[in-house]
Formats: C-alpha cells, sequence, structure tokens
C-alpha cells in the first residue's frame, strides 16, 4: 500500500512542473518566429509557414531526447508527404559531438545547433527534450514536455488533424 502512495507521489511531482494552470503558456497564440545560424545553414521557423512543425529542443548529450529519436524519426518519415515536419534545435555546444551523432544516428530532420538556447529561452524552455506542435497557421497548438513515442495513434491522429 506504501508504494502504491509513493508511486503516485513521484507520478504528480514528476508532471506538476510540466505545466502552469489548465493549459501551457502561448497555446493558441501564435509561434514566436526566430531565425538561427549555424556553421551548416540558417533557418527560420517562418521558412515551414503552411506545414504543421514540431519544433523540438533537444541535445545529443540528453537519454530522453535520444530515446524518443527513432520514433520522431518515423513519423517524420510516414507523414512528411502530409505535411509534417519536424524542425530540431539543438542545445549542443560541442559543433563536432553534434556533427557526429547526426551522422551516425541518420537524423531525416532539418536541425540547428542553437548553443548560447536563444530560441529555447524565447519559449521558456528548460528541459529536454520539449517539443511545440505548430499548426499551418502558425499557431501553437501543443507543448510535450519530455519524451513520447511520436509514433502512437493518437499523435499521428492529432498531426493528421491540423
Amino acid at each position: 500500500m506504501k508504494r502504491r502512495y509513493l508511486l503516485a507521489s513521484i507520478l504528480i511531482l514528476a508532471t506538476a512542473g510540466c505545466y502552469t494552470g489548465s493549459r501551457p503558456q502561448h497555446v493558441g497564440s501564435a509561434a514566436k518566429d526566430f531565425t538561427v545560424r549555424d556553421s551548416d545553414h540558417q533557418v527560420s521557423l517562418n521558412q515551414f509557414r503552411g506545414q504543421v512543425v514540431i519544433l523540438n529542443f533537444w541535445a545529443t548529450w540528453c537519454p530522453p531526447c535520444t530515446q524518443e529519436l527513432p520514433s520522431m524519426m518515423d513519423m517524420q518519415n510516414q507523414l512528411r508527404s502530409r505535411g509534417v515536419v519536424v524542425l530540431g534545435v539543438s542545445i549542443d555546444v560541442d559543433d563536432d559531438a553534434y556533427h557526429r551523432f547526426l551522422k551516425r544516428r541518420g537524423v531525416n530532420f532539418v536541425t540547428v545547433r542553437d548553443p548560447e538556447q536563444k530560441v529555447a529561452g524565447m519559449y521558456g524552455t528548460s528541459g529536454w527534450p520539449e517539443s511545440y506542435i505548430i499548426d499551418r497557421q502558425g499557431v501553437l497548438r501543443r507543448k510535450v514536455v519530455g519524451p513520447i513515442n511520436w509514433e502512437s495513434a493518437e499523435v499521428l491522429q492529432f498531426l493528421t488533424k491540423l
């Protein structure tokens, strides 16, 4: 019995910091535009207007980020033709480690490195992974804290309806 209460308490504490109030800040508002230039290319959120965007903040050294990566890449393969794209913003400081990771894992979505965490700061992100689902009109529809299975039926259905 004590174990059950302990598990329930841990679950409540683990989820308590995810959101404040009944819904996360900025959901239902226009997603904040940004431009990031790294050693490979320059990426702006606005260049994806008209598509559903999963804006994913991540890092190569983050175990939960690497845990969700395979399902995110598979989802990208499944829904790319329907106008769903993943835009990764890595907070990695080490450029070489970042590039080795991308190559070794065969990352199939656009990702850019933002070691100063300027974009993460704009969005109020302080934990990784953290993802924002932005609809075709540029409105922030969901915030996802922590790793999820991007291939789950519920997620795929939600994304295809946007």
